[in-house]
Formats: C-alpha cells, structure tokens, sequence
C-alpha cells in the first residue's frame, strides 16, 4: 500500500503539444525556403565542392553500431520503441553543430550524436517513409536548444546561418548578433523571449572542449514517451570513459583536431553510451514548449532503457565520408509513440525532410534509406 501510495507520478501526453495554427504553418514555409536558400550556396560558404546540411554540417564519422534495448524496464519507460527488449544493428554519425566546414578551431565544440536504428517495425511519421525500418536519434551535446517558437524560430534560424561571419568579426561581430538577435534586426526593442534565447545560443559557446566520445547528447527538445512525455539522454559509460586515452583537444595545433581523436580511439577498443529517459512529472519545472529550459535530474532522475555500443572497427581517416554525407537523420523517423511533441518541435519534421532533399539533389546523390548495415557501407548503394 505504503509502495503505491508513494510511487512517482508522470505527466500524461497531451496531444495539444502536436498542434499547429495557420501562422506555425505560414512561418514553417517560412523556415524552409531560408534552409534551401542556404544549403544551395553551402559550398560557397564553406569554401568546398560539395552542398551540406545547413547545421552539423562538418561530420567526423559514420561508425557501425549495436542498439540494445534493454530487458525488464519498469512499464513506465517500455514505452513505444522500448516496448520489446533485443539487439539491433546501427549507424551514428558524430558531427560539429555549425552550418560550415572549417577548421576546427573556428567551430566551437557544439557537437552532434545521429543515430540510426535498423529493423524497427511500425509505421514512421517521416513523409513518404511510413514503411521504413529505420528508426532515427538527433543529439546534441547540450541539454537545452536556443529558442523555443516557431515565431522566433523564423529569424533565429537565419542569424544562426551566419553565425561564422559574426564570429570572425571579433567584438564588433558579437557586438551586431547581440542586437539582431534580441530586436530581431532593429523592427523592435528586447523582449523577455529574446533575453532568454539569447541567454541560450550563448551557452553553446561555453561547452567544455574534450574528445567528442566523453560528452553526454541530448535531445534538448521533448518528446511523447507513449502514455508520458520525456527527454532522452546519451551518456558514456563509467568502463567505456576510462578507455579514453586521447582526452586533451587543441584546436590550434592543426586543422583536424577532434575526427583523428575519434577515430583513433575506436580502432583501438569499443565504447559504450547509455540511452536514458527522463520522464517529466511537473509542467511547472518541466516545461513541455521552453525548451531553452534545463530539466533537473533532481526533480526526475534518468533512466537507463537501451545501451549504444560502438565495437571497436577499422575506420578509414575520412570517417568513412561518403556515407556520412549521404546519409540522413530526422527525428521524425520515428513511431507514433516516441514523436518530437511542442510547438518548435512540430517545425522540423518539414526541415529536416526539405534539407535532405535539396542537399541530395544538388550534390547529385540518389536520396535512399537504407534497410541495413550492409547496405548503408555498401559503395554502390547511394
């Protein structure tokens, strides 16, 4: 009695977190014509031969991987993909968050953890891929996003487009973010909201720089967690951390500092990440729509549900770099039951489908979802 009477209560899914009105609508279009502006002059920007994503467009590896869902979890993390314990085949990709491909000193260290999970059965929510048997994990290495409308979204998207080129102005250059950023270029004065996304794309700047192995991805943005709601975390293990020799980055000391770290390490032994959910059990301290707020493990511990191995492998100095330029990953590559929910989330199904599209037609690559790792390592496949 004493045990059900104290026994954690959890939020329920709200399906009003999924819905959107004519102007999300209007400003998604919005969203999107800026990506495929950008992307199409992507190789300008960064200098190369190619079209790249419009953020995380420097990758350092593609890895193959095993994503084991965990046996005998409490029913309230079985949910959705959870549901059924076994072992699949995988794919990651580790990349820099930026819209370009520089040296690494120039990046900063916000990095990306995208994970495929093969033979997942069950209809996706990714337009045109509702028969896929893939399922799809973006991360990134800090816990909150930098905005947290689709309203604001419209004109932080494009300052975030740029950021290199405020960057490489100095002082002077943070100095014009800082005042596009909270009046929305000069059409009008500071407000709460923008002080706040402020406050957030600036503690991107202060991410700890280390081997990208021994950082902690999150999903920043909420999602539905079958009967709940939830965030997810991909977090090293103790045995995996202790592994890592390579652990000092110097950007400075040449180009390509942290792909050779990576890659070094994984030719050597294998590395693990825990998958960890954090169910939300106060909309108060757990705010479903900012997602520029932090959950507190204080308030709702994580909770290990599946674990991402990394078997040691032999890794080709690219990082295998075809294959993490052809690949894509959209986080609504995914069950019904595990979708991105609130209003900024809701904006990316759209992105993500129209970055891809245009980055494969513009580099000439046929746009396939691969069924397996075979097929993914393939030469002839994309």
């Amino acid at each position: 009695m004493l045990k059900k009477l104290f026994k954690p209560k959890y939020v329920p899914y709200d399906p009003k977190y999924i819905e959107l009105n004519a102007e999300d609508e209007k400003n998604i279009r919005t969203i999107t014509d800026d990506i495929k502006s950008y992307i199409a002059r992507s190789d300008k920007a960064s200098n190369i031969d190619y079209h790249t994503r419009d953020a995380h467009a420097k990758g350092y590896c593609a890895l193959k991987a095993k994503f084991e869902i965990l046996d005998d979890i409490p029913k309230e993390y079985a949910q959705g993909l959870y549901a059924k314990a076994g072992i699949h085949d995988a794919v990651i990709r580790l990349s820099n968050g930026s819209s370009r491909v520089f040296a690494d000193r120039k990046l900063g260290f916000a990095q990306g953890l995208a994970i495929k999970v093969f033979d997942v059965p069950g209809k996706k929510l990714a337009p045109g891929e509702e028969d896929s048997t893939t399922f799809d994990y973006n991360f990134i290495n800090h816990p909150v996003f930098f905005c947290n409308r689709i309203e604001e979204y419209t004109y932080l998207s494009r300052l975030f487009l740029e950021l290199p080129k405020y960057t490489e102005k100095g002082a002077i250059g943070k100095a014009q973010l800082a005042f596009n950023w909270l009046t929305n270029y000069g059409s009008r004065l500071p407000t709460k909201e923008s002080i706040k996304t402020f406050k957030a794309i600036g503690g991107f700047t202060r991410i700890e720089p280390k081997n990208t192995l021994l950082y902690d991805f999150h999903s920043q943005g909420v999602v539905r967690h079958g009967d709940y709601m939830a965030k997810i975390r991909a977090t090293p293990t103790a045995a995996s951390v202790k592994k890592v020799t390579r652990r000092d980055v110097d950007v400075n000391a040449r180009e390509e500092a942290l792909r050779p770290l990576i890659i070094e390490e994984i030719r050597e032994h294998d590395y693990q990440f825990d998958i960890q959910i954090q169910l939300c059990r106060n909309l108060k301290k757990q705010p479903i729509e900012e997602i520029t707020t932090q959950w507190q493990e204080s308030d709702t511990p994580f909770v290990t549900v599946a674990r991402l191995t990394l078997p040691c492998q032999d890794v080709p100095d690219d990082g295998n770099f075809e294959i993490m330029e052809n690949l894509s990953f959209t986080p609504f590559r995914c069950l019904e039951e595990n979708r991105p929910i609130g209003n900024l989330q809701q904006s990316r199904l759209k992105a993500y489908q129209v970055a891809s599209e245009t980055r494969h037609k513009l580099n000439d690559v046929k746009r396939r979802e691969p069924k397996s790792l075979k097929e993914t390592f393939a030469k002839s496949f994309f």
